[in-house]
Order: C-alpha cells, then sequence, then structure tokens
C-alpha cells in the first residue's frame, strides 16, 4: 500500500512552493503506474512524501520504504548548481529509504520467513559437516573454495555424531548440508542436503556452485 502525506500544518516554504512539490511528487506516481491512498497533513516538514506500507504475516501495516520531494531545504542551505544555460539553479532534493527503519525491515523479515530465509538472504548459507575429525581439513579446503566463491558457508568442526550436526542444522534452518567423509575426500566430492528436499546426491564443490547460482543472486 502506498500513502501520498501532503503538507503538515507546520512547515516551511510557500504553498506556491508546497503546490509545486505535490504536483511533481503527483506526476511522478501517476508516470510510475502507482495507486495510492491519500494521507492528509502528514508529510514533512519540508515536502510530501510517498510511503510505503508493508504488511506482515499477522496482518499489520508498518511503513518501511519513503520517498519525499523537497524543494524548500536546498535553497535554505544555499544549495546551487550550473545548468545548461551556464546560470545557476537551485536543485530539487529528493530524500529516499529504501526499506526505512532497518531493525524495522528485518523484523518483518523475520516474521515472514519465520527464520526460514530464501538462499540469497539466509545468513548462513552452507554448512560444511565432518563425518570426524579426520576429515576436517577437507572441510576447510571445501569451506575455503566456497568463500571465494561468495558463499556465506562454516565448518561444524565439533565432536558430536553426524545425526545431531544435521538435526542442529535443521533447527536453525541452515538451506545447505555438505557433508564430507572418507569416499567424498576419496572422490574430491561432497554430499549435498538441501533442507525440507533432503539429499541431492554426491558432486564437485563447482557443480554445487553451479546449481545453486540462481538462488544465490540476491533479489534487488
Amino acid at each position: 500500500m502506498v500513502k501520498f502525506s501532503t503538507r503538515p500544518e507546520k512547515r516551511v516554504g510557500s504553498d506556491e512552493i508546497w503546490d509545486k512539490a505535490e504536483a511533481a511528487l503527483a506526476e511522478a506516481t501517476k508516470l510510475a503506474g502507482l495507486d495510492y491512498i491519500l494521507n492528509p497533513g502528514e508529510g514533512a516538514f519540508y515536502g510530501p512524501k510517498l510511503e510505503f506500507t508493508l504488511k506482515d504475516s499477522l496482518g499489520r501495516d508498518w511503513q518501511c520504504g519513503t520517498i519525499q520531494v523537497d524543494f524548500n531545504l536546498p535553497q535554505r542551505l544555499g544549495a546551487e548548481y550550473v545548468g545548461k544555460d551556464n546560470q545557476k539553479h537551485i536543485p530539487v532534493m529528493l530524500h529516499r529509504a529504501a526499506v526505512g527503519s532497518i531493525e524495522r525491515f528485518l523484523g518483518i523479515l523475520i516474521e515472514e520467513f519465520m527464520g526460514d530465509f530464501p538462499l540469497w538472504l539466509a545468513p548462513v548459507q552452507a554448512r560444511v559437516l565432518p563425518i570426524s575429525e579426520k576429515f576436517v581439513d577437507y572441510a576447510k579446503q571445501v569451506e575455503k573454495e566456497l568463500v571465494n566463491a561468495g558463499v556465506r558457508v562454516e565448518v561444524d568442526e565439533s565432536n558430536e555424531k553426524l545425526g545431531y550436526k544435521i538435526r542442529q542444522c535443521e533447527l536453525q534452518k541452515v538451506p545447505y548440508l555438505l557433508i564430507v567423509g572418507e569416499k567424498e575426500v576419496a572422490d574430491g566430492v561432497v554430499s549435498v542436503r538441501r533442507r525440507k528436499e533432503g539429499d541431492k546426491g554426491s558432486m564437485k564443490v563447482a557443480d554445487f556452485l553451479k546449481m545453486t547460482e540462481e538462488d544465490r543472486k540476491v533479489v534487488r
């Protein structure tokens, strides 16, 4: 939901400037194909704004991203630029907060996904699980290769049994588990498990990177 917040009672600048700012923002929403709800008097003291409101998993509305058109502060700050006509002009300032308060936005994400993030967003994208301490060195080689490829990865060096390590990863909602033991070391591969999907087979690290490449791309 998008709210169009107009001039508040206490503000800086003339009505003429506010008319211009509100008209410019309204035209921008039209060009962008945005529908909005009018929110009278809730703009910033220096300019009107669009408020992008998200609904969380509990149905609550939260204001996150905003964009504000400001004709006032550049003039008050004495900001200028030289135009194509070689004359000085006062710029228009845009205040933009892509997600608003980062803490609020992260809270919404955590509630939405219940900690089970998509691969591109997961804090730990993969965890390497050596079956025993004999295979820790190989696990660290795998880790290094993954880190070099930009994967957020950890090695579980604990002395716990493999079943326990896997259960911990499930509880922590780690997307991929890469299990290494004697066979994997001999073949130069990793045994891959995907959260909620189970065994994906054995493969080279390069093949794992290729398989997950699209899911690891940051959504913009």
